[in-house]
């Protein structure tokens, strides 16, 4: 019998009008126009808290046991705004602001709680709450006004698994939990 192995990460999925004024952003800006550009559909928009990548299908059980025990530690409503657009090699992103810090806090206890049981491997760099909006294979080092999607508050976490296809990233929830449960 095969290893069975499925790629997964956990996330703040982000609230549904959030999600429509991003996409108006998006198709506003003409992201599509840039060489090799492509947006991130309403679909694949989260807020990333860890990436676990290739993990055993058989352990997922403990993942979303992970997630649920995190997101119930979280005491105060989570509030992000937008602070400004940056752009990496391969993506166009929209940096927030954590107000509190308490999206760092959840992200901080998941991944610690992950990599507890061998799940997890820390990045090297800290997290960092952003929200990815575009992806290309050259840099197009655009300049847009971020969007002002005013305070956004989750109100759950989950679990996606990652499945590859040509055409890009297809985003699965696995599970949902609710933050402060």
């Amino acid at each position: 019998m095969r290893d069975e192995r499925v790629r997964l990460f956990c996330a703040l999925p982000l609230p549904a009008d959030v999600v429509e004024s991003v996409v108006r952003w998006q198709e506003e800006e003409e992201f599509s126009g840039a060489t090799g550009a492509r947006l991130v559909g309403p679909e694949n928009l989260h807020v990333t808290l860890a990436f676990l990548g290739r993990t055993p299908a058989d352990r997922v059980t403990e993942v979303v046991d992970a997630l649920g025990k995190a997101a119930r530690g979280v005491e105060e409503r989570i509030v992000l705004r937008v602070r400004e657009y940056r752009e990496t090699r391969s993506v166009g992103m929209l940096l927030l602001e954590d107000e509190g810090g308490r999206a760092a806090g959840l992200a901080g206890g998941l991944q610690a709680r992950l990599e507890a049981l061998g799940l997890y491997r820390p990045e090297k760099r800290p997290w960092l709450a952003h929200l990815t909006v575009f992806r290309f294979r050259a840099r197009p080092r655009l300049h847009p006004v971020p969007p002002d999607l005013g305070r956004v508050s989750p109100s759950e976490a989950a679990l996606y698994h990652s499945v590859l296809r040509p055409g890009g990233a297809q985003y699965v929830t696995v599970e949902s939990v609710v933050l402060g449960g």
